[in-house]
């Protein structure tokens, strides 16, 4: 399982704003389990690429990015990477 840091943000974010502080870090070391692919220069650049390509916020362009990049099927509840190849939208 490979999953892109600016995810390791969002769930974080998220659950620490809904939830708790104690509950965000729980996710995040759940997410420790998988590799966690860093963001740098060229994923930056390609996201971009993809983020003008597809119309995908920031965030999403970089997930979509590290997945493209790593070969992986990108698998999302997101509704904005309908359509995109090796993508599965689950609802």
């Amino acid at each position: 399982m490979l999953v892109s840091a600016i995810e390791v943000y969002e769930v974080y974010k998220v659950i620490r704003r809904d939830i708790s502080e104690e509950r965000a870090l729980e996710a995040v070391s759940a997410l420790r389990r998988a590799a966690i692919a860093p963001v740098d220069e060229s994923l930056a650049l390609e996201a971009a690429d993809v983020s003008l390509a597809h119309g995908l916020a920031m965030a999403d362009s970089l997930v979509y990015a590290t997945a493209r990049r790593h070969g992986a099927r990108l698998i999302t509840a997101g509704e904005d990477f309908e359509g995109l190849p090796e993508t599965l939208v689950v609802r």
